[in-house]
């Protein structure tokens, strides 16, 4: 187990390293000068140009430029926007608002997910389970932007349930409406998924045992049947919840909720290099941190995973 633990975690450090070194040549070698752009429409002088350059190490190799942040990561350094403010600081003030919409979302995923999975599993080929298909064949055709203007019109302005903009009312009330739109996508994937797996198991020999044998039917499905489905949707989830707390742009945008996501996209269009570098590098950690955690926990669950 423990040279198990020991190769996920080099394979991490590994790919941690190449996505953000592209990620940064890719951000920082784009066309176009942000020092120059800080004057607006009055350029600022040449050498005051040259001076923020050197302060910011622009004048130097791409690839020294990136030893000096990753350097400056270990010291919990994300690095200095053009004004002079740490993109930490800038970052901290927008985490809560992201994480509580990604968790729930990710909530919704996982218990309606699961749920639905398994009772579209248990009921394999019969009406339920021909609904659910359908109905998860069109959550994920509608594009992202759409389902949430229309929860909108429909849920907010139309109905009144929930605000349709802002995070004032706090959570549940402003968070459930968007977290759902985002959800649908995820939700629709981890209840296929969870059928597949469900439906896969069900006709394993070892269920036909225990049937045989006479274990109750609740104790085959709560236990043996669950445990055996859940390692493939656990690592579909864990991908997730990356993609969640990275994927959340567009929906902050339409639901003007001040985030991780608008922050990234307001650094995109003033060609804020550092943020746009300081805010992929903590969701990169945070998509390998939860994928090696499922890994941990799908070899508790199945010994074969770490042997292999």
């Amino acid at each position: 187990m423990t040279r198990y633990i020991g190769r996920r975690f080099i394979e991490l450090a590994i790919v941690f390293i190449g996505v953000t070194f592209i990620i940064y040549a890719m951000v920082f070698t784009l066309p176009g000068d942000p020092i120059a752009a800080l004057g607006g429409d009055r350029p600022l002088p040449e050498n005051v140009q040259a001076q923020l350059r050197a302060e910011y190490h622009l004048d130097e190799p791409v690839w020294l430029q990136y030893l000096r942040y990753i350097g400056g990561l270990f010291t919990g350094d994300l690095g200095t926007t053009f004004d002079g403010r740490p993109v930490g600081d800038r970052m901290a003030a927008r985490w809560p608002i992201t994480i509580t919409l990604a968790l729930t979302a990710f909530a919704i995923e996982v218990v309606v997910g699961v749920i639905l999975g398994l009772v579209s599993g248990l009921r394999n080929g019969g009406i339920l389970d021909r609904t659910l298909l359908i109905g998860t064949i069109l959550a994920t055709s509608v594009p992202v932007f759409v389902l949430g203007v229309s929860a909108q019109l429909v849920f907010g302005l139309q109905l009144g349930w929930f605000p349709i903009a802002g995070a004032g009312a706090g959570w549940p009330t402003a968070y459930l409406l968007p977290a759902t739109v985002i959800a649908l996508f995820g939700l629709a994937s981890v209840t296929r998924l969870m059928r597949g797996s469900v439906v896969d198991t069900l006709r394993s020999d070892f269920v036909r045992t225990l049937t045989a044998k006479g274990m109750p039917r609740r104790n085959v499905v709560g236990v043996h049947v669950m445990r055996n489905s859940v390692t493939p949707v656990l690592t579909f989830l864990a991908i997730d919840l990356g993609y969640l707390l990275g994927g959340t742009v567009v929906i902050e945008a339409i639901f003007n909720l001040p985030g991780i996501g608008a922050l990234l996209f307001d650094a995109i269009r003033t060609h804020e290099g550092p943020t746009v570098v300081g805010v992929a590098t903590a969701l990169i950690l945070i998509f390998l941190m939860t994928s090696v955690v499922v890994d941990l926990i799908n070899s508790l669950l199945d010994p074969r995973i770490r042997h292999e």
